[in-house]
């Protein structure tokens, strides 16, 4: 038995990284990092603010990987079927 719940974010085909989410964990976690994104966008636009506009597109996406590294598929380097199980 499985004690290890299912991951949220599948490991990419081919390459390093994480896949579209399999989980509605894992769905609701890309919408609200889009939603983040569009509202940072829309309150710190790049050209009146690109300090504040970098500073929260870099906060926003270093917890996006946080989250797809903790709940995700552990990443490697895959080149296709050949490294599934």
């Amino acid at each position: 038995m499985n004690s290890k719940p299912p991951f949220w974010f599948p490991a990419k085909r081919y390459g390093w990284g994480w896949g579209v989410p399999v989980r509605w964990q894992g769905w609701v976690v890309a919408v609200g990092y889009v939603v983040l994104m569009l509202a940072t966008v829309i309150l710190a636009p790049p050209a009146r603010s690109p300090g504040l506009f970098l500073g929260a597109i870099a906060v926003l996406t270093a917890a996006l990987l946080a989250i797809c590294w903790a709940k995700g598929e552990p990443p490697r380097w895959r080149w296709g079927d050949r490294d599934r199980e």
